[in-house]
């Protein structure tokens, strides 16, 4: 069996590279934008993150059941992509907190479109020895966007453009998005009955198959609720003295991190399972969350919040491996699932920790996600022995 990586995988590679550089132009920006120039405070920030999540949760859990059907996958995918790049740019023109919250949500509507087919379509084409890398892959890309992203940003600001000006200009790889997001669905309408005898889903490994999918897909949400919001970890990053100017900076080497550690952990969760590996990075988060909560200066904010991206880089990819050899046949539904869930429960946390930040402060609610990880961490390898299905 060929090592290589289909060439599917890689069209969307580069599809989730050029979206993440046109996003993340504009999304490290939103804190100080709400903040600073509408006024918004820490309930706000952390609304925008789990309101967008959790209002594409229900738009996922559908896309997720259409995608079921190859033929469906590529109209979903190329319209997900085509609502993010016609709604962005207009939060350049906002003049409320909630009309950037709203605009959020629909961007991420979009993602609920083209998420769940997308990651099926992936699943599909790829075989199983070969998921963790290839989403390794795909999540490396994407978080290599998110590097030029906020650089491009940031070269715009120290030319004295303005917020508004920098979001406005996100349009342009907005575009090329489509373009290539066009050619990566062509021919991609999964493989017909009559070949899946040759390259059809390759049954997951035993160690896996003997999750439940529920099981699965409700720990790793329970991650997503207690997880500290993005949003609020520039916010955090920003009260110890980082810069406004310096956000896209920051934003940038973060995903330096995450970019380089997704490619290690797609390949260490092929190696020693997805389970493991995705243990160790929630395991990471509640060091470096709690470090956060305890850190007083804007150096600490540096090495803290670059260090937190190994926690995406190891999770990420090892989330959709799981979710994969769970889900059998039915990639597009469990996805579905999988994306619906956990982002309900990103608006719960993101909402209960933005109140904690804003009342009680931001090193409090740092504590409180590392102590609700950690709980996590304890609990999760009884939950798999718990959760297993007995051997036939």
């Amino acid at each position: 069996m060929s090592n290589q990586l289909p060439r599917q995988v890689k069209l969307f590679g580069a599809v989730s590279l050029l979206n993440d550089f046109a996003s993340e132009m504009v999304y490290p920006l939103l804190p100080a934008f709400i903040t600073g120039v509408l006024g918004g405070g820490a309930v706000a920030l952390g609304a925008l993150d789990g309101a967008a999540d959790a209002a594409a949760a229900l738009v996922k859990l559908v896309s997720g059941r259409l995608a079921d059907r190859p033929a469906r996958r590529g109209p979903l995918i190329v319209g997900g992509y085509f609502i993010a790049a016609a709604v962005r740019p207009v939060i350049a023109v906002t003049a409320a907190a909630w009309q950037v919250v709203g605009l959020r949500v629909v961007d991420r509507l979009g993602k609920g479109l083209r998420t769940p087919p997308r990651d099926a379509m992936i699943a599909d084409v790829t075989p199983a020895p070969l998921v963790g890398r290839a989403f390794g892959l795909q999540r490396g890309l994407d978080h290599v966007g998110a590097i030029i992203g906020p650089l491009v940003a940031w070269l715009l600001l120290s030319r004295h453009a303005d917020v508004r000006t920098v979001i406005l200009a996100s349009v342009i790889p907005g575009v090329l998005v489509l373009v290539l997001a066009a050619w990566a669905v062509k021919g991609g309408r999964g493989r017909s009955r009559a070949d899946e005898g040759v390259v059809g889903v390759v049954p997951p490994s035993p160690a896996v198959a003997r999750l439940r999918p529920p099981s699965t897909v409700i720990a790793i949400s329970i991650f997503y609720l207690l997880r500290m919001p993005e949003t609020l970890l520039i916010l955090r990053a920003q009260m110890l003295g980082v810069s406004v100017a310096l956000i896209p900076i920051l934003w940038a080497a973060l995903h330096v991190v995450r970019s380089s550690t997704s490619f290690a952990g797609g390949a260490l969760s092929d190696r020693i399972g997805p389970s493991r590996t995705m243990w160790i990075g929630w395991l990471s988060y509640v060091a470096l969350a709690a470090g956060m909560g305890l850190a007083s200066s804007s150096l600490a904010a540096w090495v803290l919040f670059l260090a937190l991206g190994v926690v995406a880089g190891l999770t990420e990819s090892p989330e959709r491996a799981l979710v994969s050899a769970a889900t059998g046949g039915h990639h597009g539904s469990g996805f579905g699932v999988y994306h619906a869930l956990t982002g309900v429960t990103a608006l719960g946390g993101g909402i209960g920790l933005g109140v904690v930040f804003q009342v009680v402060g931001g090193a409090t609610a740092f504590i409180v996600s590392a102590a609700g990880t950690l709980g996590l961490v304890i609990l999760w390898p009884f939950w798999t022995r718990s959760h297993r299905v007995p051997p036939p």
